[in-house]
């Protein structure tokens, strides 16, 4: 059976709703809520940003919404490069998708803010459209190379099948003999002609009157496969047009071929070149995915601490006393995650949540679910309003 897809879960929650001031602890508290059968509960580091305005956090808090959506999007469509590159091959697959040099699941279970890269002391705007700006390079350079990619494979495969497909598609260069066509004729011309293997004796006992001026026992057989048979026969060339037609309309499949001298060699130099910069561009084209794959995700993550932060400021307030986590779990485990979390932290919301038996929201503030509406706060997946900071994802 393959391993079931994790689900993560990323939460804060203020750190006056524990009885300790100790974030460790807090953290101990949090994990015998959401008890070990249901989820792995580990530290998610979120540094202390700059904060700026009520309403530039607001403002961001809907970037950052918008930003995480296009981080999903992207993950999503690098990992579809790969999987197209691999063949789908999943054990080749784990070996591409790392980064920063760890497997995914590591980078995010130990994830820490790369403050070289992205100085916490900077204020938060600036920070969001740097990520944007690298998010938007990376999309374009991963998805040009793919398409060139794309490119090179769909002639490489248009060649191959020239070489290997059936009388009716393939190259006639390798197959036909010259001396069997009439080339030097003022008036006559010589057509190649596939017919299918079962309408042989129909295709001889016909091609003399399917046209006028067919030239009389012109039939010879150049060649044969499993499914068609080649014939070349000879009409006057101001009938050709109309044999070409009838033979269409009869089901057999005129040929275009012109002899040139060498053009066996040819095509298959054009065939070895193509196969050359297919593979060549293959290598690029995962090199490129893989890199992008690492810092997608590394992006993603980067967005989503920056998400944390924020909508822990507005809806927790100051002082800075929150503590963000990780919840490692799969999709028949988080729903007991969230009732585990809705059990024990919904006061949070006050009167603008509570849940019945059925889990439905009750005493929804229309007021303040629509100030927290416009501030993008608490929407897990599906839009719906939780009582803490809430985010769920795969990758």
């Amino acid at each position: 059976m393959a391993p079931q897809t994790i689900t993560y879960a990323l939460l804060s929650l203020p750190l006056s709703t524990f009885d300790t001031g100790d974030k460790d602890e807090a953290l101990d508290a949090l994990k015998a809520t959401i008890s070990p059968d249901n989820g792995t509960v580990l530290p998610f580091s979120v540094p202390n940003f700059k904060i700026g305005t009520l309403d530039a956090l607001v403002q961001q808090a809907d970037d950052l919404g918008k930003l995480d959506s296009a981080c999903e999007g992207l993950v999503a469509k690098v990992a579809d490069s790969l999987r197209t590159l691999l063949d789908d091959d999943k054990e080749q697959l784990a070996k591409q998708q790392f980064v920063n040099d760890k497997p995914t699941d590591q980078y995010l279970r130990t994830f820490s803010w790369n403050k070289v890269r992205y100085r916490a002391d900077k204020p938060i705007g600036e920070l969001i459209d740097t990520l944007q700006k690298e998010l938007v390079t990376i999309d374009n350079d991963v998805k040009g190379k793919f398409n060139q990619y794309n490119q090179v494979k769909t002639n490489f495969t248009a060649l191959q099948r020239k070489q290997t497909g059936n009388l009716a598609t393939k190259s006639l260069t390798p197959i036909v003999d010259p001396t069997l066509l009439v080339t030097d004729s003022e008036y006559l011309e010589t057509h190649l002609i596939a017919v299918p293997a079962n309408l042989k004796k129909d295709f001889l006992k016909s091609y003399e009157t399917l046209s006028p001026m067919v030239v009389p026992r012109s039939s010879v057989q150049v060649a044969q496969d499993d499914e068609f048979i080649l014939f070349a026969v000879t009409t006057f060339k101001k009938h050709s047009a109309e044999f070409q037609q009838k033979c269409r309309e009869q089901k057999w499949t005129p040929r275009q071929y012109k002899y040139v001298e060498g053009g066996k060699e040819e095509e298959q130099k054009e065939l070895d070149r193509v196969g050359r910069e297919e593979k060549k561009v293959w290598g690029e084209a995962l090199r490129l995915s893989r890199t992008g794959w690492s810092e997608s995700v590394m992006i993603w993550a980067h967005v989503m601490a920056l998400r944390v932060f924020v909508e822990s400021v507005l809806r927790y307030g100051l002082p800075l006393e929150f503590i963000s986590s990780i919840v490692l779990t799969n999709s028949k485990s988080v729903k007991k995650v969230k009732t585990a979390l809705d059990s024990s932290y919904s006061y949070l919301g006050g009167n603008a949540f509570g849940r019945d038996k059925r889990g439905r929201i009750t005493k929804d503030d229309a007021a303040l679910s629509s100030e927290m509406a416009a501030a993008g706060l608490g929407h897990s997946e599906g839009n719906e309003y939780t009582a803490y900071v809430y985010y769920e994802f795969e990758i």
